[in-house]
Formats: structure tokens, C-alpha cells, sequence
């Protein structure tokens, strides 16, 4: 097994590879991965960054550190910048430097949401706002690691502190409450167990280097998805109040249309189960 260092490691996405990989290395007596929080390392400190990164010597670099606010990023765009750029420039050059491959994670914010198919990494992207911006810019600079997986994901869910907006929907549901949920967006949601699943396959099959996107497969609205959540749980979809995206006002402005396809990935010889499997794992796994 390679020797990976995960960066963001208390997050969604990057407390979820942290603890698979302390399994399978237990199992296999293989290397643990180094997992460093955002709060054991800043990596806007470009010379912390490179110091740890180069002190470790790691074969694989997982960042899944992000300056995730949407509507934040209109106000502070250099906040947004430095994290999901120019944090993952330095990365990169270090990854190039020690030989490492580099996996970074992006998103569907990168396009403008006018397409009625699910985009392709081909597409071209067209960000609609700051966070898209500052993310597709993260994307190049990935891309100057020799070697290099840039995942993009969406609607992201099931990581163990329960806070994507799916947790917030089971959790109105159970409390009787009603939910407001987007009616008109369409999207490809992924389940974080499975993110991970595609991102350490990709690793180990030694797949070649590029852009793929990384989410469940097929496409829905988030309120085809509440409904979904609601039959799991046995609760009434009666609770559940359509919403237009243009009945709301966001700082930001936010593609509808964001579904992505992931055939790249499943050449890649990765094949991701379908929205409702996925979304029916993780309710399973929340109330059981």
C-alpha cells in the first residue's frame, strides 16, 4: 500500500478516507495513512505546506481541504482563491517535486448549468460565481502534478458529522417538520463511502492521470431525492414543500441544470451504484 497523506483530514470527505484506511491498514499491517486537520496544518502557509509534504515524502497526496462557502466567496474571493487555487499550485508543484501523485477534489460549479444532458469532463465549464471560479482554477493547477486525479463530485453526503443537506432534510422528516426542498435543480449526488471507493480504486488501479468526474450514477431533483429519503424513512412526503431556485435569493448565483456524467470512470474500470442504492445505504446507516 502507498504511503498517502490526506490534508483536510477532519472534514467530509477527508475523515472518511482517514478511517478506511486505518481498516484496510490494520488488515493488511500496511503503512497508516498521516492525516493532518486544517488546524494541524494551514495550507494557504506555502512554506508549512512544503515542509510538511516533503518531511512525510508521501507516494499520494489526497487534499481534501476547500473553502467550500458559496455565497461567502462573493465577499471574501481571496479567501476563496488562496485555498482552492493557489493552495493546490503549491501542492502541486511539491507533488512534482517528491514524485508524488496528487488527488484533488473539484465540483459541479464549474459549469453555468445551461445543459439539459449530463455534462462530460470535455465540456466546457463556465463558472457562475467566485467558488466556481476559484475551483476550476484549482483544476489547472492540479493539473501540473505529473501525476494527478482531479475528482469532481456533487451534492456530496455521508460523512460522519451528518451535515450535507440531506442530513438536514432526514432530519426535518423525522422531526414532523416541513422541509423546503428544490424542485427544479437537477443534480447527481454523491455518497461519500462511494467517493472514496472510486478515489482509493483509481489509486491502486494506477488509472491514468486526468479529470473524471466522480459521482453517483443517474440524475434527480433534490426533491425526487426528499421524496426517496421520505419513503426510506416512512415519513410523509406531505412535508415536503417544492421550491423554485428562483424563489430564492442567494448571494451566488447557482447552475440548475448540474448533472454529471461518470462513463470516464467507469472505463476507468470504477463503476458507481446509482443515486437511490446509495442514498438508500446511507439512510439504512443513519437509522439503524
Amino acid at each position: 500500500m502507498p504511503m498517502i497523506l490526506v490534508l483536510g483530514a477532519n472534514g467530509q470527505l477527508g475523515s472518511t478516507i482517514v478511517e478506511r484506511l486505518r481498516r484496510a491498514g490494520e488488515a493488511e499491517e500496511a503503512p497508516a495513512p498521516v492525516a493532518l486537520t486544517r488546524q494541524e496544518l494551514d495550507v494557504t502557509d506555502t512554506h508549512a505546506l512544503r515542509s510538511a509534504i516533503v518531511g512525510h515524502h508521501p507516494t499520494v497526496i489526497i487534499n481534501c481541504t476547500a473553502y467550500n462557502d458559496v455565497d461567502g466567496a462573493e465577499e471574501h474571493a481571496t479567501d476563496a482563491l488562496t485555498v482552492n487555487a493557489l493552495a493546490v499550485q503549491a501542492m502541486a508543484r511539491v507533488a512534482a517535486e517528491i514524485g508524488a501523485t496528487l488527488v484533488h477534489y473539484s465540483t459541479d460549479f464549474v459549469f453555468d448549468g445551461e445543459g439539459t444532458t449530463p455534462y462530460r469532463e470535455e465540456d466546457r465549464a463556465r463558472p457562475l460565481s467566485v467558488y466556481g471560479a476559484s475551483k476550476l482554477l484549482g483544476e489547472w493547477f492540479a493539473a501540473d502534478a505529473p501525476r494527478h486525479y482531479v475528482l469532481r463530485v456533487e451534492s456530496l453526503f455521508g460523512g460522519p458529522a451528518a451535515r450535507s443537506s440531506f442530513d438536514k432534510i432526514m432530519a426535518g422528516l423525522m422531526a414532523g417538520r416541513e422541509v423546503r426542498v428544490f424542485s427544479d435543480r437537477i443534480v447527481s449526488p454523491s455518497y461519500v463511502q462511494d467517493v472514496v471507493d472510486a478515489t482509493l480504486g483509481l489509486v491502486a488501479r494506477d488509472a491514468p492521470s486526468g479529470l473524471y468526474h466522480c459521482v453517483n450514477t443517474g440524475t434527480t431533483t433534490w426533491y425526487r431525492a426528499a421524496e426517496h429519503i421520505a419513503a426510506r424513512l416512512g415519513a410523509s412526503a406531505s412535508l415536503l414543500v417544492p421550491v423554485s431556485v428562483d424563489e430564492v435569493t442567494l448571494r451566488a448565483r447557482r447552475p440548475r441544470y448540474c448533472a454529471l456524467a461518470n462513463e470516464k470512470l467507469r472505463q476507468a474500470g470504477i463503476a458507481m451504484p446509482g443515486w437511490e442504492e446509495a442514498l438508500t445505504r446511507y439512510v439504512a446507516l443513519r437509522t439503524g
